[in-house]
């Protein structure tokens, strides 16, 4: 039997070439495959109304606690519980029969006093005609001089009483010392009511204007001030930021108030400011102690740049990122930091600026140096939608 043999090393080298060329056949057709197509929106800066919400509490604007000054029995109530009551109205009436008697005691003091005067007057005035004429002794003239004056500061002493008397007997009606609404009433008719007590008749709480208070983070503050001084962020016409609410159900507050103040010194548990805004609030609906959300309207940013937030994506620390088509129609990530959403849109504060190019639709076709072949969308950036930046951005 003839066995035929066939050189072996010269067909695997073969067969490698083979596998060689057909490997740079199909990298090649991958090199050559066209530019995938992508959406990309050409960034460009506008004008945005910024604004910071941030939850808070409303405070009354004014809280006077009744009290009474005299002490005495409850004769009568002159107000209807929950009520609105206009400063200087009377609220209770405490029995006056004792205090009336120590005005009337002090008056008729007052009068005697007054007629011993007239009585030492006139004494003095004989006095001093007789003692010219040595009728009288030089004593006895200064003993007049002396019991006149004795006579006056006697009227000033019973006039004193009197005034202190009629003091009294007027803090026997117990008035309203602001407007606002009263309580109810934490005494009855009957009740034996002490001068200086601590324990309050009624709480009057004044609800127009109200207060919001906010806690306002510091980082906040801070970027607020260093971009007001950049320029970065115009201030309101008027110089005041005006505040819209946004009540604990959902609704928005129909009437706009304005900031008022902000504290001076950071608070070192929370690392924030309380800043006080005045709200109308003329139908009373708001109610001290409520929890609502102040929305500050901090100033006009010029130069603002927003993005689309599906052209937003996240790596795994969290950080946002976009892809970015550079001039040669390559694609490259980059990390990004955003502020305030607006409607659907982020506002860029890093990372980007006008005249670049996002991918906004075909994010899943793109890798990084890969070219693409851009096509160019319209702008969905609605800077007048409300922003809604939450605290601590």
């Amino acid at each position: 039997m003839t066995t035929h043999r066939f050189p072996l090393r010269p067909l695997l080298a073969s067969a490698v070439a083979m596998l060689a060329f057909a490997g740079c056949e199909r990298k090649n057709d991958q090199h050559q495959m066209p530019p995938q197509s992508v959406g990309v929106l050409t960034l460009r800066t506008q004008p945005v109304v910024i604004h910071t919400s941030l939850p808070g509490r409303t405070d009354a604007f004014e809280i006077a606690q009744v009290r009474p000054q005299v002490t005495g029995v409850i004769e009568k109530r002159l107000f209807k519980e929950g009520s609105d009551v206009t400063v200087g109205q009377q609220l209770y009436q405490i029995d006056a029969s004792r205090y009336q008697a120590a005005y009337d005691t002090a008056r008729g003091q007052l009068a005697e006093a007054e007629a011993g005067e007239v009585t030492a007057r006139a004494k003095l005035e004989r006095y001093r005609s007789l003692v010219k004429e040595h009728a009288v002794s030089k004593q006895e003239y200064d003993d007049a001089v002396a019991a006149e004056k004795q006579a006056q500061g006697q009227i000033l002493s019973a006039k004193g009483q009197v005034e202190s008397a009629q003091v009294n007997l007027g803090y026997t009606k117990m008035y309203a010392p602001i407007s606002g609404r009263i309580s109810r009433t934490l005494v009855t008719v009957g009740a034996l009511v002490t001068a200086n007590q601590t324990d309050n008749t009624a709480i009057i709480t004044r609800l127009d204007p109200i207060y919001v208070d906010v806690n306002l983070p510091a980082i906040t503050l801070l970027r607020l001030k260093r971009e007001l001084a950049e320029g970065r962020i115009e201030r309101q016409p008027d110089g005041e930021v005006p505040v819209t609410l946004t009540l604990e159900d959902g609704s928005g507050y129909e009437h706009k108030g304005h900031m008022a103040l902000s504290e001076v010194n950071v608070d070192t548990s929370t690392a924030s400011v309380i800043v006080r805004a005045i709200m109308p609030n003329p139908d009373k609906l708001l109610l001290p102690g409520m929890y609502v959300h102040a929305e500050l309207e901090e100033g006009t940013d010029p130069n603002s740049l927003l993005v689309p937030q599906e052209a937003v994506t996240h790596n795994t620390h969290g950080d946002a990122e976009v892809w970015v088509v550079k001039p040669d129609d390559t694609v490259e990530r980059r990390q990004i930091q955003t502020g305030a959403a607006f409607g659907t849109n982020w506002l860029v504060t890093s990372g980007l600026k006008a005249g670049e190019r996002i991918v906004v639709v075909g994010l899943q076709k793109v890798t990084p140096g890969a070219k693409v072949k851009p096509q160019e969308i319209s702008a969905t950036a609605t800077p007048d939608a409300p922003a809604s930046q939450n605290k601590g951005q």
